[in-house]
């Protein structure tokens, strides 16, 4: 499995396991022990990569203990403080943390609860962890930039002096991320004057002010929208994924659960989960067949994702019209399971299912 596929099955553990994890051993037998073997391939069992229960003495304080010290090359590289899940990460639980980063070789230190780690070095003085982090990670929300940056962690690749040099750039760009996100969810009165003066030129008034306050958060939700659109027209252009026509796909269309009717493109919407759910099965596949022979195809009833553009040969069907969401895959004779699905995350788990049906057409032509 993929780093990025094995980053999206945890996290996908961590959506379903999270509402039965109430104390801090619990989260770290659950989900940051996975974490440390999974994701970035060290042995949570041998003592020369992983040490529970780190102590170090601290000045007057005598027997404190980190959870996780991460070894690589026989010393300290990586001290790891943990949290129950579910309670919000705070500047002041990495007191710990703090002193052992002055005591030790480390140069990483994780503050984590188990479904959000902050990366945090010392880019402001020497030996002394910085305030603020240099990454985080949300296994709610992957950024999938800052994969190849956690990569570097790994004990296959460890290269910390590259994480090092990119730390600056990275905690700048994720902060000013972190606040334009914010500002598009949830605009502050300084944020909607910045805009407002740009575009109005009258006098900016109480009333002007709640006017644009609705008008701030409706345009840049039709800016992320419109952004995200334009970049999956460019993925899904027609070069890469001809598209058949009515009259040729209705020609091979079989009666395993298909009908012409359905296929006819009236009244069909095509909506962005169904083309990130598309890209997702596609991306999954890929490592079997080259990318433009999997070819997408919108219906009323559901949207399908074709081999070699042939109702014959289907890979996948998105039942994502209706309150509960299906992803439907198929055996060897054809047969369509739904599955029940909440996120699209979930469509990873089925990759063994999508990949077999694509070898299974292959073998037979």
């Amino acid at each position: 499995m993929e780093f990025a596929e094995r980053l999206t099955a945890l996290a996908a553990k961590v959506r379903q396991q999270r509402s039965q994890i109430e104390t801090e051993e619990a989260t770290k037998n659950a989900f940051i022990m996975p974490f440390i073997s999974t994701i970035l391939g060290y042995d949570v069992f041998n003592p020369l990569e992983v040490v529970p229960e780190f102590t170090a003495d601290v000045g007057v304080k005598k027997g404190e203990k980190i959870d996780y010290a991460i070894m690589h090359g026989g010393t300290v590289q990586i001290l790891i403080e943990c949290k129950k899940s579910k309670e919000p990460l705070k500047i002041e639980h990495a007191s710990q943390l703090y002193r052992y980063f002055a005591v030790t070789n480390a140069r990483i230190a994780i503050l984590t609860n188990g479904e959000v780690y902050e990366f945090f070095t010392d880019l402001d003085a020497p030996n002394r962890m910085d305030a603020k982090p240099f990454l985080v990670l949300d296994l709610n929300d992957i950024d999938e930039t800052l994969i190849p940056e956690l990569m570097k962690l790994t004990k296959e690749i460890f290269d910390l002096d590259s994480i090092i040099n990119a730390a600056g750039e990275l905690k700048y760009i994720g902060q000013i991320k972190r606040t334009l996100a914010g500002q598009f969810k949830e605009p502050d009165s300084e944020w909607i004057k910045f805009l407002a003066t740009r575009v109005y030129d009258g006098p900016y008034t109480q009333k002007v002010r709640d006017q644009f306050t609705g008008l701030v958060t409706k345009a840049t939700k039709q800016f992320l929208n419109e952004q995200v659109n334009d970049r999956l027209k460019t993925a899904l252009g027609a070069p890469n994924f001809p598209m058949a026509s009515d009259s040729v796909i209705a020609a091979t269309v079989t009666s395993e659960q298909v009908v012409e009717d359905d296929l006819i493109d009236t009244g069909v919407e095509t909506t962005l989960e169904e083309l990130e759910g598309y890209q997702i099965v596609r991306a999954i596949v890929c490592n079997e067949v080259k990318p433009a022979r999997v070819v997408q195809r919108d219906a009323k009833s559901y949207f399908a994702v074709l081999l070699d553009d042939n109702n014959r040969k289907p890979i996948a069907r998105l039942h994502f019209n209706r309150v509960q969401k299906y992803l439907g895959v198929f055996d060897d004779q054809k047969v369509e399971q739904r599955v029940p699905i909440s996120s699209l995350d979930e469509i990873y788990e089925h990759a063994d299912t999508l990949r077999s049906s694509v070898r299974a057409y292959l073998a037979t032509g």
